[in-house]
């Protein structure tokens, strides 16, 4: 017998598909401010390994030397994205869904063997519950990334005002690498976001929008 299982609350959906479109905005208006000044690259002695973003990508993106335009958006966003991102943890912590979010003890032990199920390395699946230890520790992760994320840029965007937050990234040119290399971790954890809601289907999917599932139930 099917029947319709609440899966995600109305807060839950909200809040995820707000931050969506917030953090892509702010991530496209990042680009626009970090085109006036390119300064990060893996090298190898000389030699440039990999130049992050570019001139190809942002020819191929059509993205202009829009640094004032990029900044506006920015620190407009900010604010939007910072909001949602405290609602979602108020509503995490007065809801309990926390209890369900933080890795447990064996986490780390545990999401290993989800990864080599995922891989097909493991023929047999862990038990089943609302999230498995690998996507507690990458939701877990994604809130912390917030934070720093706020942090840093505050420290980028009012260095002198602010200079306690700034000293706590270690300065000025550390925020900026801290706030780049988190944005770098959002990209990531986007295309494996994305990657296990293709894998796990397209009812999980429509638990996101509509907030239930159709499960066997006896």
């Amino acid at each position: 017998m099917k029947k319709l299982i609440l899966k995600h609350a109305l807060a839950t959906r909200w809040m995820h598909w707000i931050n969506f479109p917030l953090l892509g905005l702010m991530i496209w208006s990042g680009l626009l401010i970090y085109w006036a000044n390119r300064i990060y690259a893996i090298k190898i002695g000389n030699y440039t390994v990999l130049k992050f973003f570019p001139n190809w990508f942002y020819n191929f993106f059509h993205i202009p030397y829009h640094l004032a335009e990029g900044m506006a958006w920015h620190f407009a966003v900010m604010w939007l994205f910072f909001l949602n991102g405290i609602a979602y943890v108020v509503y995490t912590l007065w809801s309990g869904e926390w209890r369900l979010l933080v890795p447990g003890k064996g986490a780390l032990k545990e999401a290993f063997q989800v990864v080599l199920f995922d891989l097909k390395l493991r023929k047999t699946p862990l038990p089943e519950k609302k999230y498995n230890a690998a996507q507690q520790i990458a939701y877990t992760l994604i809130i912390v990334m917030g934070i720093l994320s706020v942090i840093s840029g505050i420290a980028i965007f009012k260095p002198v005002q602010v200079k306690w937050i700034t000293a706590l990234c270690g300065g000025y040119e550390a925020a900026r690498v801290i706030h780049f290399v988190l944005t770098i971790g959002y990209l990531v954890f986007f295309v494996i976001h994305l990657a296990m809601v293709i894998k796990a289907g397209w009812k999980n999917f429509i638990a996101m929008v509509s907030g239930y599932e159709l499960k066997d139930v006896e």
